[in-house]
């Protein structure tokens, strides 16, 4: 009787034993599987996309009940769209993995039917799943071939003590579009002195004056010149042109490496908007003659609290397009949002 008693003693022991391990680990597998996916994890889950869209097979990928894919703002089936086209990768990859939010962008030159283009996506990763994805294409052979050219993959950490945090580096890029949006002349433009901007694939800062030309002068020139530098451009007031840069919504933020990764659309109004006073009193007419309005996906490195880099693709879309993914009065609002939340 008395070894019973021991037995089972021994026994309750055991089974407490195993209740409290198994109260202890379940909390910290609920806590390791809501853990955020980290860089690595968010870039390969951008090499498992496009892996995916290369197979031409969405099943690939684990996508998450009721995901969201818009190409171009057009709400699409996974599988449909550039799914069915894409033919291989290009040479040219950037990457903005926000491992904070869980969020991933990627900028890559790629070839559709064996044609070169740029590629933007935007991917939402949820528990292990992707729960969105944002796509822009632009099929310009000439954009791809120039971003393969000039690379640009901003790859390097920047030192704990130049970092900043995710709010001031969206208010920076912020400041950006803010600047070009009804360009006066006068107002806080944070650049660095050797800021450059490459859009689809060439360079519209600091370009090298053509030989036999003589470079712009800001103070008297009718229109802004890629001859100047970023700071000269918005510094000239000549690109106020740009009627409204809306629906801004910044979808990625890396302050490792001071990038941010952003959506907008600028606005051409035409018409009476295309003539305007520059800060020195000059009155002058520039811009396209029609409405006119480009789908952006850019992206920003920022040290020292300024913009140093400006990455961009621009395809012309219809007059007043919404994203797809805001309300009509985010569509239309010039705030910045950082959606990542």
């Amino acid at each position: 009787m008395l070894r019973m008693r021991s037995d089972a003693r021994a026994l309750t022991t055991w089974f407490g034993t195993v209740l409290l391990l198994a109260v202890t680990l379940i909390p910290a597998a609920a806590e390791a599987a809501s853990n955020p996916c980290e860089r690595v994890c968010l870039e390969r889950f951008v090499d498992r996309y496009l892996d995916a869209m290369l197979a031409h097979d969405p099943k690939r990928v684990p996508f998450s009940p009721g995901a969201r894919f818009t190409e171009n703002g057009q709400t699409l089936e996974p599988g449909d769209g550039l799914w069915r086209t894409i033919t291989a990768r290009g040479t040219y990859r950037m990457l903005v993995a926000d491992a904070e939010s869980g969020h991933v962008a990627f900028l890559g030159s790629i070839r559709e039917a064996d044609t070169p283009a740029m590629l933007a996506v935007h991917l939402r990763i949820r528990k292990g799943q992707i729960s969105a994805v944002e796509t822009l294409v632009q099929r310009n052979e000439k954009s791809a071939l120039g971003f393969e050219e000039i690379g640009y993959t901003w790859r390097d950490t920047l030192s704990a003590r130049e970092q900043l945090s995710r709010e001031e580096l969206v208010k920076t890029a912020n400041m950006y579009f803010s600047g070009m949006e009804r360009n006066d002349g006068n107002g806080v433009y944070p650049f660095e002195d050797n800021c450059n901007r490459i859009e689809n694939g060439t360079f519209t800062t600091n370009a090298p004056t053509p030989p036999g030309q003589t470079r712009p002068d800001p103070k008297s020139a009718s229109n802004y010149s890629s001859q100047w530098s970023c700071r000269e451009q918005f510094e000239s007031g000549l690109l106020h042109f740009v009627s409204r840069i809306r629906d801004r919504r910044f979808v990625a933020v890396d302050p490792e490496r001071g990038l941010v990764f952003s959506y907008i659309f600028f606005d051409h109004m035409a018409g009476d908007t295309r003539t305007f006073q520059t800060p020195d009193g000059r009155t002058v007419t520039a811009g396209p003659k029609q409405p006119w309005t480009w789908e952006l996906a850019e992206a920003f490195r920022i040290e020292h609290g300024k913009i140093h880099q400006i990455v961009a693709i621009m395809e012309h879309v219809p007059y007043g397009m919404s994203s797809g993914w805001s309300t009509w009065e985010e569509s239309m609002s010039s705030l910045g949002r950082d959606v990542t939340n």
